[in-house]
């Protein structure tokens, strides 16, 4: 269940914020006069949706350029050619 705190909780509470924002690893919900104003949230939780949109934006490419090339790529020549590049890059 989200947490929805008055935004006064930050300033008033934090170490009870913070507690329950790396504890239950979710975000706080803080308000303002009754409104929505801010979500308090880990680095790592931050980093885990940064990072997951990534990888949605890279899917969303990988799927435009499927549909727009007829240019195709067989299992072992993907990972021939990743396994070149992780050599290369362990020579360097």
């Amino acid at each position: 269940m989200p947490q929805i705190r008055p935004v006064s909780d930050l300033r008033n509470h934090f170490a009870e914020i913070s507690r329950i924002v790396h504890e239950n690893n979710e975000p706080v919900f803080l308000t303002k006069n009754g409104y929505g104003d801010m979500v308090v949230m880990s680095i790592e939780q931050y980093e885990n949706i940064q990072q997951n949109q990534e990888i949605i934006m890279k899917l969303k490419e990988a799927e435009h350029e499927a549909d727009t090339s007829k240019e195709r790529y067989s299992h072992s020549e993907v990972f021939n050619n990743l396994r070149m590049q992780i050599r290369n890059k362990s020579d360097q």
